[in-house]
């Protein structure tokens, strides 16, 4: 798991495995590139900028609430599907929004050396000088813009880095297909392979007439992307290059030896234990 401003230092070896792009295609603060095509969808999904008039594709199970809001007993779009045969037709969503990241920034050389001793040796001395060391940075960093801002920490506090983002606030439903469809197999199937479902949804993003975020209102229009995703209609190659872009949250990947002993000796085995015994009430 590799943070997008890290990519040129694996450039060549990426471009061994079979990548055709350069790192600036993939992150650039400068022009257009693939990061602007990638959307964190409402509070922890991914989505793909599909369209330049805002069309993204995300998981059915990303737009499972959205679907749902709109849904009836007379007009249950969840079971039956939706489609919107125009713009007119689509349905907006109070609270829905799509982010993009602007640029990232490693900040670490303003936090850490301020981290002394006696600091660090108090986890709320330590998490209130960061908290506002942080806030400082990032004020600085969107004074005068419409964008936001935030500090956060990697590598278990030994990184830290600023990231600016976009976040536009009227997204709208466009399509989903049935939850027979788009849901068939549940949760077990999100995460096994092979899958057997078509977990996926439809959603425009409307901007102000500025291009710039704006709340849900008549006068927004479809948003004009930075980037665009193209989608191949060509299909897949074995041994193709393949890779993950987008919100993951977290990784374990980089545990010290001591955290992956205590996950596998002690955090795992009661894991077990308790869902076996909530097995066995059921």
């Amino acid at each position: 798991m590799w943070l997008p401003t890290l990519l040129k230092s694996i450039e060549g070896d990426l471009q061994a495995a079979g990548l055709k792009l350069s790192a600036e295609d993939i992150y650039s603060i400068n022009r257009g590139s693939l990061k602007d095509a990638i959307v964190l969808f409402g509070g922890g999904c991914t989505a793909e900028v599909i369209s330049a008039q805002g069309l993204i594709l995300t998981n059915h199970h990303c737009g499972f609430s959205a679907i749902t809001d709109h849904s009836t007993v007379e007009n249950d779009r969840l079971k039956n599907g939706f489609w919107a045969a125009t713009k007119a037709d689509e349905l907006r969503n109070p609270g829905l929004t799509a982010t993009f990241v602007v640029r990232m920034e490693d900040v670490t050389d303003r936090i850490v050396p301020k981290i002394t001793a006696d600091v660090a040796g108090n986890e709320q001395s330590r998490r209130d000088l960061v908290a506002q060391l942080g806030k400082t940075i990032s004020e600085e960093a969107i004074a005068g813009t419409h964008y936001k801002a935030v500090v956060r920490p990697f590598n278990y506090g030994n990184s830290y880095y600023l990231i600016v983002t976009e976040t536009f606030r009227d997204v709208r439903l466009v399509g989903a297909p049935p939850a027979s469809i788009g849901k068939f197999g549940g949760d077990t199937d999100n995460w096994m392979w092979p899958r057997h479902n078509a977990d996926f949804s439809l959603f425009r993003i409307y901007a102000g007439p500025d291009g710039k975020p704006a709340d849900p209102a008549d006068a927004n229009v479809p948003l004009v992307p930075r980037h665009v995703l193209p989608v191949s209609m060509n299909g897949v190659q074995e041994g193709d290059f393949a890779m993950i872009f987008g919100f993951p949250g977290q990784t374990q990947r980089y545990l010290t030896s001591y955290a992956v002993e205590y996950v596998q000796n002690t955090s795992d085995p009661a894991r077990i234990a308790m869902r076996t015994a909530s097995l066995g009430v059921i």
